[in-house]
C-alpha cells in the first residue's frame, strides 16, 4: 500500500513517498480479573480509555509507530476487564519537510493503526465472553494540534519564567 502526498506550492517540485511497509501487534494484553463473578451481575460497563503514540527512526526513511490502548472497563464498582494493546506498523516516509514528516507520524499513522488496534480490542473482549465494544472512532488530527499546542505554551512559558 502506497500513498503520494503532495507537500509543496510548486507541482515542478518533488512529491513525498509514504507507505506502510508492515502493521503488526507489538503487544496485547487481556484480563478479567473478577471472572466468573463478573458474569453474575447486571451489565453497566463504564469504560475508561487511554491513548497513546509514539515514533522512533529505525532505518533510513523508516520509521516504527506504536499506537498504545488501554481499555479499562467497570461493571458498577468492580473491575470487568482490563485490555493493553501496542499497534504497530512500519512507515517508509521519505521527502517531507519536518513540519509534515511529525504531523504523519504524530498523527496519520496512528489512526491508520487505530482501525486495526481497534478490531482486536473488539475481537478480545468477545473471546473474553462480554458483549461487543466498538470503541467509536478517534479523531487524531484534533489530539495532535492539542497536542502541538500545550507543547507551545509550555516552551512560552518556560521563556517568561527566564
Amino acid at each position: 500500500m502506497s500513498e503520494q502526498l503532495g507537500t509543496q506550492q510548486n507541482p515542478n517540485d518533488q512529491v513525498g513517498t509514504f507507505s506502510i511497509e508492515r502493521i503488526y501487534i507489538k503487544d496485547v494484553s487481556f484480563e478479567s480479573p473478577r471472572s466468573p463473578q463478573t458474569f453474575k451481575q447486571a451489565w453497566r460497563p463504564e469504560l475508561d480509555l487511554d491513548l497513546d503514540a509514539q515514533h522512533e527512526k529505525v532505518g533510513e526513511d523508516l520509521y516504527e509507530v506504536v499506537l498504545s490502548l488501554t481499555t479499562k472497563v467497570k461493571n458498577g464498582d468492580e473491575p470487568a476487564f482490563l485490555c493493553e494493546i501496542h499497534q504497530a506498523g512500519l512507515f517508509v516516509v521519505r521527502g517531507y519537510d519536518m513540519p509534515t514528516l511529525h504531523r504523519l507520524l504524530g498523527s496519520y499513522c496512528p489512526s491508520i493503526l487505530f482501525s486495526y488496534a481497534r478490531e482486536l480490542v473488539d475481537s478480545l473482549v468477545v473471546k473474553g465472553t462480554f458483549p461487543a465494544m466498538m470503541l467509536a472512532p478517534v479523531n487524531f488530527d484534533a489530539m495532535y494540534e492539542s497536542l502541538m499546542k500545550r507543547r507551545e505554551e509550555q516552551s512560552a512559558n518556560k521563556l517568561d519564567n527566564m
